[in-house]
Parts: structure tokens; C-alpha cells; sequence
């Protein structure tokens, strides 16, 4: 596995509200299916329902002492390097939480938490490019027909 991380995902309780806070910072957020994605230099910091998010790395419990509320993720170029690096991620030691499948917006993804229980989603999103050094940039949102891959 690579050293580096793609996306931080944020569980928020309330989008609108956490968008707006961000947006105060300066930040220029695109939402997509309430969902918002800030480029953050060579990453993205996402914003998602806590509860959507939790639900999305399987893991159950979302209130505080359970789900700590951040999901970090790690893009790849394949579906086949997904399921290499969670299988990798388990051996370690790891608890994969949602096995790698097709997910919802088009990609492959699977789930593990780490002995702490911070969780990683091992991701493929033929959306989002990847460059050779592994920096993500995000699409231009407005730009893509409805029913695009994100």
C-alpha cells in the first residue's frame, strides 16, 4: 500500500450547516447527492451524514465512544488493487467491515478498520484521477451529466 490518503471524509451532523462553516474558511465546496468535496491540495476533505458514513463503513454504532466520525481513503487505479490491498490490510491485522463491491456511484470499494478502529476505504472511483505521485484531483462536478460516475 502506498503512503498517502486520498480522501478524509468528515461525519457531520448536519451537511448544510458544516458546508457553510468551511465556506466561511474560504473553502469552495461542490455538492454532489448530499454530499460536499473540497480540493484540499493533492486530497479531498468530505463532508457526508455521520450517520450515511458510518452505515458506509459498516460499522453500526455512530454515536460518540462507538464511530469516531472520519473515514480516511485510499484511491487506487483498479478494482484489482482494491481487493489486493484489503486482503494485505487483513493479514495485517486489520477488520474489514464491508468487503469490496461495486459501489454506488460507479467504482469499487471495500472497508477495513485498523486495530484502533479508524476506518480505511480502499477505493477505485474512475471519477477522480489519479496522478503518478498518487495526488487526487477531483472533477468539476457541474460539469458532469446526470447519472455521471463521481
Amino acid at each position: 500500500m502506498e503512503q498517502r490518503i486520498s480522501l478524509i471524509t468528515l461525519g457531520v451532523a448536519d451537511v448544510k450547516r458544516a458546508r457553510a462553516f468551511y465556506e466561511r474558511l474560504g473553502w469552495h465546496g461542490q455538492e454532489v447527492e448530499e454530499t460536499v468535496f473540497f480540493q484540499a491540495g493533492g486530497l479531498a476533505v468530505v463532508l457526508w451524514g455521520r450517520d450515511k458514513l458510518a452505515l458506509d463503513c459498516g460499522i453500526e454504532d455512530s454515536r460518540a465512544g462507538g464511530f469516531g466520525g472520519i473515514a480516511l481513503a485510499h484511491n487506487v487505479r483498479s478494482p484489482a488493487e482494491v481487493d489486493e490491498l484489503v486482503a494485505t490490510a487483513e493479514r495485517a491485522g486489520a477488520t474489514v467491515t464491508k468487503p469490496a463491491a461495486t459501489t454506488f456511484y460507479g467504482g469499487y470499494a471495500g472497508v477495513f478498520t485498523d486495530p484502533d478502529g479508524h476506518a480505511w476505504e480502499i477505493a477505485h472511483n474512475p471519477g477522480f484521477r489519479l496522478a503518478e505521485d498518487g495526488s487526487l484531483s477531483l472533477p468539476d462536478f457541474g460539469s458532469l451529466s446526470a447519472g455521471g460516475t463521481v
